[in-house]
């Protein structure tokens, strides 16, 4: 390959290093399928990899209960999962779960940071990472407290429609429940209010972006802020 020429991995993180750096992240890396549902971690468990998704998209679930769950995070090709070996942690505080299906990277712990303390441009790179997604946490904390059903779901498709790069994917109402953190009569009537003004279309599983337009205007106002967020700090 000429030199000259610029490495593609569709993973925005690893894109907006150098050249040089980029390409020692690839030797260390190798590629995975992610599939629907599969459980990388779960609370506690000792991180072995770390997962820069490129067609895959990873929930982050922070267990409250016995019963109970909440997703506080959802990963796609905009970032990574692996943050507390960037903060000197090995453990994972969160279930990541496989929300979305597809190609990631993946490279083992040890090798990452080793590749870390060797590239500032890595470091300070997920260091605005980290900034980002701490400010999409506080963002959603809100999102969940003040905002109504229907607008956290239409966010949430908005999300997922963002890191399935489709308007079709497949969620369960019993995962969305979950996601949203509210009952599943609480989805379905969400669900059922964006179906009737024709922004989905949703059955069986099976949900389609109709209007993504109209979708943001019925979403509340922390799906813009995330955007702006993460163009603002990675651009």
């Amino acid at each position: 390959m000429p030199s000259s020429q610029r490495l593609s991995v569709v993973n925005r993180l690893l894109e907006a290093l150098p050249e040089s750096d980029l390409r020692r992240m690839l030797a260390g890396c190798e590629t995975v399928e992610l599939a629907f549902a599969d459980v990388l971690y779960t609370p506690g468990e000792r991180l072995s990899h770390v997962y820069f998704p490129i067609a895959s998209f990873i929930s982050l679930i922070m267990p409250v209960d016995a019963s109970a769950s909440l997703e506080v995070g959802l990963v796609g090709n905009e970032g990574m999962f692996g943050i507390p070996l960037v903060l000197g942690v090995d453990v994972s505080p969160v279930r990541a779960v496989v929300q979305g299906a597809g190609s990631a990277l993946r490279m083992d712990s040890p090798a990452f940071c080793r590749e870390l303390g060797r590239s500032p441009a890595l470091q300070r790179e997920l260091d605005r990472y980290i900034f980002v997604h701490l400010n999409q946490l506080a963002q959603a904390a809100a999102c969940t407290r003040f905002h109504v059903v229907e607008a956290r779901l239409a966010r949430w498709l908005l999300m997922t429609q963002d890191r399935a790069h489709a308007d079709n994917f497949h969620v369960t109402q019993e995962f969305l429940a979950l996601m949203l953190g509210v009952r599943r009569v609480g989805v379905t009537k969400a669900a059922s209010a964006l179906q009737k003004r024709r922004l989905i279309h949703y059955t069986r599983g099976d949900i389609t972006v109709l209007n993504r337009r109209g979708l943001k205007a019925a979403s509340c106002g922390c799906y813009n802020a995330d955007q702006d967020s993460y163009l603002r700090i990675l651009g």
